[in-house]
């Protein structure tokens, strides 16, 4: 199953995708919240009330017409994790870490497929990088690996694009994670019932202006989603609608030679097999 948010009279706004169309979830199965997150939250069976809808001669809407939004807007809680692919790591003069690099990003960063990254005024070292994002379904706290995917209710694209020298100004990469504009998420979310078990052995690939600059496959992460939810869950509670972005393979743009950089004008894509094609054109601060 896919579902897509879009935003109606600037609401956000849970719809479920019939081919090139869309279904709004709340005004065919009345029951369901019509925000994502809130719909997650409830608890409700989103699988269920997607088939009915399906099933029911609810309106279909266009997808080409529809402004879409991230899958959940504004989630409590974005988890990443940094050097979470063996090449990533070495390309970056590291070895493997001992255990994952999380830091946080907020939610007032995200932006939709076909909305502007934002080139920052105070930098040029604006960075792309392809990542697989990991949507929580229900509430979990200490989970096994064995059991720690019961809890996922689906997978997304996710461009976790970085300010580089803001990244390095401090130990901690927060402040160059979290500029606005910068956190591209979308266009849909799939359920896991559609992939393989942890979203295991999908390309994903990144390319800028067309030319890939990443190509690589999930089964290279150094933590997968079971290990990495498991580990999280040691510590915290993961809340339905949380967003896990599960890490970068090599080929990013500050480990090339030279560098390369996003600039104004320019179009960055991420695409995983099975999940789908995340598009963001570039733009200059205003």
């Amino acid at each position: 199953m896919k579902f897509v948010t879009y935003r109606d009279a600037g609401v956000a706004r849970l719809a479920v995708l019939e081919g090139d169309q869309a279904i709004d979830l709340a005004r065919a199965q009345p029951q369901i919240d019509a925000d994502p997150l809130r719909a997650l939250e409830s608890g409700a069976d989103l699988l269920a009330a997607a088939r009915a809808a399906l099933a029911s001669d609810a309106k279909r809407l266009p997808l080409a017409g529809l402004q879409l939004a991230a899958p959940v807007p504004r989630p409590n809680k974005i988890v990443c994790l940094g050097l979470n692919y063996f090449d990533h790591a070495k390309e970056g003069g590291r070895d493997k870490p001992e255990y994952p690099w999380f830091f946080y990003r907020g939610s007032s960063s995200l932006i939709a497929h076909g909305e502007a990254g934002i080139l920052p005024k105070v930098s040029e070292r604006f960075d792309y990088e392809a990542e697989l994002a990991v949507v929580i379904g229900k509430r979990a706290r200490h989970l096994s690996q064995a059991d720690a995917l019961s809890c996922v209710f689906g997978y997304s694209c996710f461009n976790d694009m970085s300010v580089r020298d803001y990244q390095k100004k401090t130990p901690q990469w927060t402040i160059g994670k979290n500029f606005d504009g910068t956190g591209g998420f979308g266009p849909v979310l799939v359920t896991a019932d559609e992939l393989p078990a942890g979203a295991a052995g999908l390309r994903i690939q990144s390319r800028l202006n067309g030319q890939v600059m990443q190509d690589a496959d999930t089964t290279d992460m150094i933590w997968g989603v079971a290990e990495t939810i498991a580990l999280l869950t040691e510590c915290m509670t993961l809340e339905p609608g949380d967003v896990i972005a599960m890490g970068t393979p090599a080929g990013v743009g500050q480990a090339r030679t030279p560098p390369v950089w996003m600039k104004a004008g320019d179009t960055v894509e991420i695409e995983i097999e099975g999940v789908g094609l995340l598009s963001n054109p570039i733009r200059a601060e205003g």
